[in-house]
């Protein structure tokens, strides 16, 4: 239907008048985008079996990608884009007069994920398909997904995400697959030909039904798939309140991160995860037995793979299955599962290391209790036989303590592989944040750093750097990213750095009409557009950038000859509903951005931009827009970052601290073409432990700080009342805790080193081209690979 354009048209007015039911005539664009994405879905179905019926052929070994998150963004062009069909579809419906584009704005993006996590697992999934390995996700269909944001009078409100208002066209409901997750209950014991037999009876049955979603590889006959479970009543269900219980079955699959601030909350959050891995592990077992029969061997097969803690329940219910239902011993079934499932960190912040108050666990999964109350009882005692009456040492490692289960705990004494997700994680992880674990265990710890799906965020969302590269160092760096080093060849061409700034310039003025249509405001695309966007979160310091634009709109008030480089600075970011202190710098960027913008003083010199409901489809217009790339966490908190990559990919500079990925961006690109300041990570970690920071010195020695930090108080932004009290006694009362004073210096000379570089566009062009070529290395396609080989021991199927 694909094959060339006259055949598709035809095929796709057929196809109108059998869906819809009318004449193209009578026909609206949400029916063309219907139209077309059942087409492409129809077209992959044929590969999508025949990879499933290869992968059983060859019993390769496969992997199952378990995770929260999936931050898919929009599906449309990008399959037309993988499966090569891009141009024949957009002139076909462009003589039918229907532009592709704006069929690609009908579609929504997929309410399934909210930051990093879920756009790296929706990078994996590419990057499987595209490199020919057979790994599959599994995740929740969520009904409203996060929220959907919106700036009310600078502040953050939340309305339900409708990303399912007009369905999706790309999935396919499995109701023969549903299967049953039991809560609450009790559990009894009995024994049976010599053996003890765990009953879990009066439970709350819900049943779990998956929606299937192709997962289309770019140029290859390869489709795995993403599995995405929906909570839905059980059939016959035994309850009093029917009602009641369909709402509270249908919660677990209705947002994504409920607001866990009660123990109701709690309660739900810790539904959805047990109702993702029991579901996953039912289906992946159930799949292994059709192919293999016994479960013995199941390591050598398959390897479940759980993407930060949010997943680590699959340990004791993969022990459940094991022992309850096929009868293995608890020694078996202990060898089977850590042999089995692997684990990626992402996070060195303690109070993102999941834990569950036993209250809340032991009554809503009673079986699964006991199985980790026995894991962490053997645990204990095998430390004990170590170091005898070490108590201190053994609660520092127990799994179950102070009233808490401990997931990270968990998911390291249960899996075979630990991974952190850049170097300078990894590292933090094994000699501080998980020291005792990494003594224990060095074998299990290995790191595997961040990589971003480059053809998304650069063949899709820039099409015109990916013609430029294409026709200078051909069209081999779409499959093998590590091409893109070819480019540096042209970094004293003065005809192709002509071209890429033209690029860059023709970007950034697409971006400055996205921005005036939603936000009303003019900016200048000959100014510096400076971007910092990602979830919002004090560690992330978005904090930092905005004392630094109030610094620079004191100068221009107080000095009228003061001249800069005009600065456009762009945020986007989602706080979390119950993150009280995000959500207040929200508003105050907001309320910075009010005064500025509309200040005549400061004129075309500087403007503030905040995007509402940052999401993937936005970030496609931001990244290939942007100058700079705000990476200014506290170092040693980001566990690696992903937008560092997919702004370096499309020319724009990292202005960063050594955290995360940026160390190894830093190092490949070297100190000429990258902005480093602040305090480096064993310095941190060194106040941290040691003491010795005082924020109120900085404050009383450095006018440019007490003048901003004070503006934070003293009714400088009228009408906000004691709005920003909270972020005053953040930086003073509590000795800010992230070290934003003390960088303060730091990023303001390096934010004037800026300037100075971007007024030499030559040098500047010759930076970006390098950053662009040595982006290769950050492809998701290289992180995959590496575990494939290292971790899962999986190999393309062809």
């Amino acid at each position: 239907m694909f094959s060339n354009k006259e055949r598709f048209k035809e095929d796709f007015l057929k196809r109108l008048e059998m869906l819809c039911g009318k004449s193209f005539s009578e026909s609206t664009p949400r029916d063309h985008y219907q139209t077309l994405g059942n087409m492409i879905r129809e077209f992959v179905s044929n590969d999508w079996i025949a990879t499933n019926e290869r992968y059983m052929a060859v019993r390769e070994k496969q992997v199952y990608y378990l995770s929260i998150e999936y931050l898919l963004g929009k599906l449309l062009r990008q399959n037309l884009l993988n499966l090569g069909v891009e141009e024949t579809v957009a002139e076909g419906l462009s003589d039918l007069g229907i532009e592709l584009a704006d069929l690609e704005e009908l579609e929504p993006d997929a309410g399934l994920g909210n930051g990093g996590l879920g756009r790296l697992a929706a990078c994996f999934l590419d990057s499987l398909a595209s490199t020919d390995l057979p790994g599959h996700g599994h995740g929740i269909r969520y009904k409203h997904g996060l929220f959907e944001q919106k700036i009310v009078d600078g502040y953050q409100v939340e309305l339900p995400e409708q990303w399912l208002r007009s369905g999706n066209v790309w999935e396919i409901r499995k109701a023969d697959l549903a299967v049953s997750i039991p809560f609450w209950g009790k559990v009894e014991t009995r024994q049976e030909n010599g053996r003890l037999v765990f009953q879990h009876i009066n439970t709350e049955v819900v049943t779990a039904v998956p929606y299937d979603m192709p997962v289309v590889g770019f140029q290859t006959k390869t489709v795995n798939t993403l599995r995405l479970w929906s909570s839905e009543p059980a059939q016959f269900p035994v309850h009093k309140d029917i009602l009641q219980y369909k709402r509270r079955t249908e919660a677990i699959s209705e947002f994504l991160y409920p607001d866990d601030t009660h123990d109701e909350g709690k309660t739900l959050r810790l539904k959805q995860q047990y109702f993702l891995v029991s579901a996953s592990l039912q289906s992946i077992l159930r799949s292994y037995k059709k192919q293999h029969g016994s479960l013995e061997e199941l390591n050598h097969h398959v390897c479940i793979h759980i993407n930060d803690t949010h997943p680590v329940l699959a340990i004791p219910e993969l022990m459940r299955i094991l022992m309850d239902e096929e009868g293995f011993s608890w020694e078996q079934a202990w060898e089977i599962t850590t042999n089995t499932i692997s684990y990626t960190n992402h996070t060195t912040l303690s109070e993102a290391l999941e834990k569950w108050p036993i209250h809340i666990f032991q009554p809503l999964l009673p079986r699964i209790y006991m199985i980790v109350e026995e894991i962490n009882e053997r645990f204990c005692k095998e430390r004990w036989k170590e170091t005898p009456g070490d108590w201190e040492r053994i609660a520092g490692l127990a799994i179950i303590a102070d009233g808490y289960v401990k997931m990270a705990h968990l998911a390291i004494v249960g899996s075979f592989s630990v991974n952190g997700v850049a170097r300078l994680h990894t590292e933090i992880l094994k000699e501080r944040e998980m020291r005792p674990f990494f003594q224990l265990f060095p074998e299990k710890f290995n790191n595997k750093t961040n990589g971003i799906a480059h053809r998304r965020w650069l063949l899709k969302a820039n099409p015109k750097l990916s013609s430029l590269l294409c026709e200078t160092i051909g069209d081999g760096w779409t499959h093998s990213a590590h091409e893109l080093m070819q480019f540096l060849k042209y970094q004293d061409d003065y005809s192709i750095l002509g071209k890429l700034a033209a690029i860059k310039q023709e970007n950034k003025q697409n971006m400055a009409e996205v921005i005036y249509k939603h936000n009303g405001i003019s900016v200048n695309p000959d100014a510096i557009f400076d971007v910092q966007v990602k979830r919002l979160h004090a560690y992330k310091r978005q904090l930092l950038n905005v004392l630094h634009i109030m610094h620079l709109y004191n100068r221009i008030l107080e000095d009228s000859s003061f001249s800069m480089v005009p600065r456009v600075f762009i945020f986007g970011a989602k706080a979390s509903p119950g993150y009280y202190y995000a959500k207040k710098i929200i508003k105050l960027i907001n309320t910075v951005a009010e005064k500025v913008n509309h200040d005549p003083k400061v004129g075309d010199k500087m403007k503030v931009v905040f995007l509402e409901n940052y999401r993937v489809s936005l970030a496609e217009k931001i990244f290939p827009a942007a100058d700079i790339s705000e990476q200014i966490s506290t170092a040693s908190k980001e566990a690696s970052g992903t937008g560092n990559m997919k702004f370096m990919i499309n020319g724009a500079l990292t202005l960063g601290t050594l955290d995360g990925a940026n160390v190894e961006i830093h190092e490949r690109v070297g100190d000429d073409n990258i902005f480093i300041f602040g305090l480096t990570a064993e310095e941190v970690l060194h106040y941290y432990r040691h003491g010795g920071y005082e924020s109120v010195e900085y404050y009383h020695h450095d006018n440019r700080i007490q003048q901003a930090v004070n503006q934070l108080v003293n009714g400088f932004f009228p009408g906000v009342h004691n709005e920003f009290e909270p972020i005053f006694d953040s930086l003073l009362e509590e000795n800010d805790q992230y070290f934003v004073l003390k960088d303060f210096a730091s990023y303001v000379d390096t934010q004037r080193r800026v300037g100075e570089a971007y007024a030499d566009s030559l040098k500047w062009q010759k930076m970006c081209l390098t950053n662009i070529a040595h982006a290769g290395y950050f492809s998701s396609d290289r992180t995959i690979k590496e575990y494939a080989k290292d971790i899962w021991g999986i190999h393309p199927v062809k």
